[in-house]
């Protein structure tokens, strides 16, 4: 039962990081047919998570929460980097940002050049438009980098987050 309630899981090797009604479920997949549950770390309604490096970031109840996982099997908690959002949900990584599906705050930014100490979070809701944040990726189109909002009630959001300089004409 320690799978129960799972929501999402981020892969890192032989390492599966399993959001769940317990909280962060950690399982050894070295053997894919006999998965093996290696421990769990409660947590307030674990939601997503997000590998970089050797941060695992993680979004519950509380907010944005990071463990080193040097050793993958055993993740340790860094609870001074502990950022609370009211509602965070899905979370994309793109070099020294952390982008959070942030429920009715829209969607927020976090400077994690320093992962120990990230920065305060930046609210973007596109004045109201973006109420209901679920899910967020980040990818380049054209040349341009662009966020990628699923809001639950709104539908899709595009925000352009980078483009490439442009002479005038």
């Amino acid at each position: 039962g320690v799978l129960n309630g799972a929501r999402h899981i981020q892969l890192a090797g032989q390492i599966a990081y399993i959001t769940a009604d317990a909280g962060l479920v950690v399982v050894d997949l070295n053997d894919p047919l006999h998965p093996r549950h290696v421990t769990t770390l409660p947590l307030n309604d674990a939601r997503a998570s997000a590998l970089q490096f050797r941060y695992l970031w993680v979004t519950d109840a509380e907010g944005l929460k990071l463990f080193d996982v040097t050793d993958m099997a055993n993740p340790v908690p860094l609870p001074s980097a502990t950022v609370p959002l009211a509602d965070a949900r899905r979370i994309y990584l793109a070099r020294t940002y952390a982008y959070v599906a942030a429920g009715h705050e829209g969607l927020a930014i976090l400077d994690i050049e320093n992962p120990e100490k990230p920065g305060k979070p930046e609210y973007f809701t596109a004045g109201g438009k973006i109420s209901d944040s679920h899910a967020v990726k980040v990818g380049m189109t054209n040349a341009s980098v662009y966020a990628y909002i699923a809001d639950g009630h709104n539908g899709l959001h595009i925000l352009e987050l980078m483009a490439p300089n442009r002479s005038p004409d």
